[in-house]
């Protein structure tokens, strides 16, 4: 990234809002465009719409590339946080219900949605930069630290 390029929020698409404040998600107008693109085709595949779209919310990141607006954190998706959806995700599949949990589960679909569609970074030597609380059991980088995947436990981290 260009020292002088302009950060920019990460816009709302038809079907999902960002309801957090537009300082929590500033990020590189490359960044912007690809979570567009994935959070659009997630809200789609979630069955959300123009007319009933979904909430997104960013928090801001504290280390590291988000200084220069290389990275995102979400935190929620449909009001509700990652580490709830996580927590019931690991519910339901200790009670058998993990394909009802496929389809209702937000958290889950947001995680896979990133993971499949989006094109995030991968530095030598180091794994993709999709860490969320989903990591060690969907990937990509299934050995994460514990220290890293504690760090994630409530919010999925992206990076281009």
């Amino acid at each position: 990234m260009d020292r002088h390029e302009a950060l920019v929020p990460v816009a709302s698409g038809s079907a999902y809002r960002v309801a957090s404040a537009p300082r929590c998600a500033l990020v590189t107008p490359g960044l912007a465009a690809e979570l567009g693109l994935v959070l659009e085709r997630f809200a789609r595949e979630a069955g959300f719409n123009a007319g009933r779209p979904v909430a997104l919310h960013f928090k801001p990141g504290v280390v590291g590339h988000h200084k220069v607006g290389r990275a995102a954190d979400l935190c929620a998706a449909g009001g509700v946080g990652l580490d709830t959806w996580k927590r019931r995700w690991d519910e339901a599949l200790a009670r058998g219900v993990g394909a009802e949990e496929r389809v209702r589960n937000l958290g889950w679909r947001l995680y896979k949605a990133l993971q499949c569609y989006g094109r995030w970074a991968q530095p030598q030597g180091f794994p993709i930069q999709l860490f969320g609380p989903w990591t060690r059991s969907e990937g990509p980088w299934r050995r994460i630290s514990y220290g890293l995947l504690r760090a994630h436990r409530d919010h999925i981290h992206v990076a281009l």
